[in-house]
């Protein structure tokens, strides 16, 4: 008598088992779609940061060539930096700190 009663049950389970598979596989791939986002909001940060670190870094350059340094052109041209032409203003500026120290030269 035991042993019906045994496998009733195991019968039992297997046929939840078999009806609840669908919500488990769910489940499951439910729990790995978040862990594989969060890795993914993760390496998302990251590239982020990196963006922002090259932006800050050739922002400088940009400012001074006045072009992208990508290749692609900006409408964003200050007046001072429209000739696109970043050696002929730091040739101007040269110039112009050695004027200014020739100046106090002069009059020390």
């Amino acid at each position: 008598m035991a042993r019906s009663t045994s496998s009733s049950s195991t019968l039992l389970v297997v046929i939840i088992l078999v009806i609840t598979f669908p919500i488990w596989f769910a489940i499951g791939g439910a729990i790995f779609g978040l862990i594989v986002g969060l890795f993914g909001v993760i390496i998302g940060i990251f590239g982020g940061l990196l963006g922002l670190l090259v932006g800050l870094i050739a922002l400088p350059c940009e400012l001074i060539f006045g072009d992208n340094i990508w290749g692609g052109h900006t409408n964003f041209h200050p007046s001072f930096f429209h000739t696109n032409n970043g050696f002929v203003i730091l040739l101007l500026i040269g110039i112009a700190i050695m004027i200014i120290q020739k100046r106090k030269a002069a009059k020390v």
